[in-house]
């Protein structure tokens, strides 16, 4: 399946397929009680979602929508979930995708638990160039949204933007 920037894979609430991401990249908003989206995930390439539902199925958590072209692959469920019973191998291919998972979350954490708004920052392109290469960060996100990746204020994350010019 292909998406481009702006398609939405998979609403908040719903239920569906399993996907893998095999190129682009994919923000995850969940939308708050009073209706205003909240970024709280980047998907990358690779990645087998939605990560809580790969060993049993549970309703989307937020809405995955497509920052850049993509392309991906469609698992439905019944076929996945049938696929682990016949194969009980693929239960280490799932802990081991959940463990690199694990890890991409621990270098989220290091950025939103760094001292200062401006380490916050580096951290968070260091972090985007890794995984994402040189996409400049700004063309994908909103200033609001880099400020809830990074749980900083829009106004902070302007601030540090007009000192990198």
């Amino acid at each position: 399946m292909r998406l481009n920037k702006g398609d939405i894979l998979f609403r908040q609430g719903e239920s569906g397929p399993l996907y893998h991401i095999r190129t682009g990249l994919l923000k995850v908003v969940r939308l708050q009680e009073d209706g205003s989206p909240f970024l709280f995930n980047l998907l990358l390439p690779g990645e087998m979602i939605p990560h809580h539902s790969l060993l049993t199925a549970k309703e989307y958590h937020g809405t995955a929508i497509a920052l850049m072209s993509c392309e991906v692959d469609v698992i439905p469920s019944a076929e996945w979930y049938r696929s682990l019973e016949e194969n009980p191998y693929r239960y280490r291919e799932i802990a081991l995708l959940l463990q690199s998972k694990l890890r991409f979350t621990q270098q989220r954490m290091d950025q939103l638990t760094a001292s200062s708004p401006s380490e916050k920052w580096t951290l968070m392109q260091e972090w985007f160039a890794k995984y994402v290469g040189d996409y400049p960060l700004t063309e994908l996100l909103t200033q609001e949204e880099i400020g809830q990746f990074l749980g900083l204020r829009r106004e902070t994350v302007n601030r540090l933007l007009r000192k990198q010019i």
